[in-house]
């Protein structure tokens, strides 16, 4: 995947964070919030690893935004606390995983959309799907 979609796509959510921060409040604007937390560390691992498979970047993404979350227990010295939080919430931890796997299915589907000659974007292995008993499943001259 080309890093420039994945640059705009990482400002889109920063902006969307910001905005639905600025416009919304409660528990909707705090739980988007994480959510589109760990969207962005998907994207920067992405942006680092253009090539890595979705759910392996989905992976990091949500265990690195856990770490976070649960470095938040320690006893955190202040000046890092803006950046790591200071405060733990149990829900945050759920909130993480929905913003990984929201990324994960977006980039999955993106990458099924993409692949020449596949509808289903099924694929065996590092082989793309052959048909049944092996067979090419595109007709070549000659064949009914």
């Amino acid at each position: 995947m080309s890093r420039a979609p994945v640059a705009v796509a990482a400002i889109v959510t920063i902006a969307a964070g910001l905005l639905i921060r600025a416009f919304l409040g409660g528990p909707f604007a705090k739980y988007a919030g994480d959510a589109l937390y760990t969207v962005l560390l998907y994207l920067l691992v992405l942006l680092v690893v253009p090539a890595a498979r979705p759910s392996r970047v989905a992976a990091i993404a949500v265990a690195a935004s856990w770490l976070i979350e649960l470095s938040q227990l320690l006893d955190l010295p202040a000046l890092v606390r803006p950046i790591l939080g200071s405060t733990f919430n149990p829900p945050d931890l759920l909130w993480y995983a929905v913003g990984a796997g929201a990324a994960w299915a977006v980039h999955a589907g993106l990458g099924r959309a993409a692949r020449p000659g596949t509808s289903s974007g099924v694929q065996d292995g590092n082989h793309e799907w052959e048909g049944p008993a092996g067979e090419d499943p595109t007709p070549s001259a000659g064949r009914p």
